[in-house]
């Protein structure tokens, strides 16, 4: 493996998804990283905890002593073996700890010794959040933004992802926005969501057409996806920006709807826990999604919903799943629609285009360079 030096440029590792070898503990990559980051760490959390309390105590020199006595022998080579082969395989990659100190050198030299020269990033995982920190302000305050509206089941998501300056709010929360958006797997952590969309409103800065002037395109979106939350300076500046309008059937949004939250989210659910325990994952899911939103529904709107979803429940095991449907237009047309027309109706004057979905996608394609 050819040398390379250890590098600051992080534009350029965010805008070519560079593979990155995370060496903290796993308590630190688990509280916050970069989607191009693989966590092989250098010592593990109760490792890194008794090396902390020794340098507290008794000083640097001792905590390193005590760290290469922890990480030694078989496990040493153990972990020296993991970074190589990850070098080996990722050969335009970078190591990093937390500020590029002790953590990411020793890995380092002992990756040298095993024969393996891999650069490190200079400043650590502190440096490469700070830089997207001020990126990701100067975005949000100083490049103009577009955001895609709709009522529920018009599948924005797909329109904003239609193009390079569309950034995917929803896919990087890993969640569908609304009360019945949870995904199989979990969200990623705040600190990790906020990582992940500075990079793409990054990417989306730099792509050819914001750099030939058209906006960020994102979708119309609350403060929460899940339980992401949008950082404040990222609220305000899509509280003013222009409004682009899709208007879609209501068959079309309920037949997105049905593929989209029952098919799709089945299908999902059944991949991670297997046929049946996926089916009653998944109707656990439908049924306190829709128990979460019972209070805006009223008393008798939610029981009469929620007796139409037993019973689509208890066809599709019988292997129909047709009956959702009836749920599926009962709240679309009398919670989900009401709810953003009021929306829409205090926001008529941010509209800068509204049509049909070819209608608003011609319209942004004549951004796209």
């Amino acid at each position: 493996m050819s040398h390379r030096p250890d590098t600051g440029e992080f534009l350029e590792i965010f805008l070519n998804d560079i593979p990155l070898i995370d060496t903290r503990a796993p308590i630190e990559f688990e509280k916050g990283a970069f989607p191009t980051s693989v966590s092989l760490p250098l010592m593990t959390n109760d490792e890194r905890a008794q090396v902390g309390t020794c340098y507290k105590h008794h000083g640097q020199q001792a905590a390193i002593e005590l760290g290469h006595s922890l990480v030694c022998g078989e496990v040493k080579n153990e972990r020296v073996s993991a970074w190589v082969d990850f070098a080996e395989r990722n050969p335009q990659g970078y190591l990093y700890c937390w500020r590029g100190g002790l953590r990411s050198q020793t890995c380092q030299q002992w990756m040298q010794e095993a024969g393996c020269d891999y650069p490190r990033i200079s400043g650590g995982y502190k440096a490469m959040r700070q830089y997207l920190l001020r990126e990701f302000e100067q975005i949000c305050e100083h490049q103009p933004k577009l955001l895609l509206a709709g009522k529920t089941g018009c599948n924005k998501t797909d329109m904003v992802n239609a193009f390079t300056f569309g950034v995917d709010l929803e896919g990087l929360a890993h969640h569908r926005g609304s009360s019945f958006g949870r995904l199989p797997g979990g969200q990623p952590t705040q600190l990790s969501f906020e990582n992940a969309l500075a990079i793409d409103l990054l990417k989306a800065k730099h792509s050819p057409a914001v750099q030939a002037g058209a906006s960020i395109l994102l979708e119309d979106e609350g403060r929460l996806v899940g339980r992401c939350a949008l950082p404040p300076v990222l609220q305000h500046a899509m509280e003013i920006s222009p409004l682009i309008v899709m208007e879609v059937s209501l068959e079309e949004r309920v037949e997105h709807s049905f593929h989209n939250y029952i098919l799709d989210k089945l299908a999902q659910w059944q991949r991670v826990s297997g046929e049946e325990a996926g089916f009653e994952a998944f109707a656990e899911d439908l049924t306190q999604s829709l128990y979460r939103v019972r209070k805006r529904l009223g008393g008798v709107r939610y029981r009469e919903t929620a007796e139409l979803m037993e019973r689509a429940l208890l066809r599709h095991r019988q292997g129909d799943p047709e009956m959702h449907w009836d749920w599926i237009l009962a709240l679309l047309v009398d919670y989900y629609d009401p709810m953003y027309d009021y929306q829409l109706r205090n926001r008529k004057g941010r509209i800068e285009f509204m049509g049909s979905r070819k209608e608003v996608r011609e319209y942004l394609a004549a951004k796209e360079v």
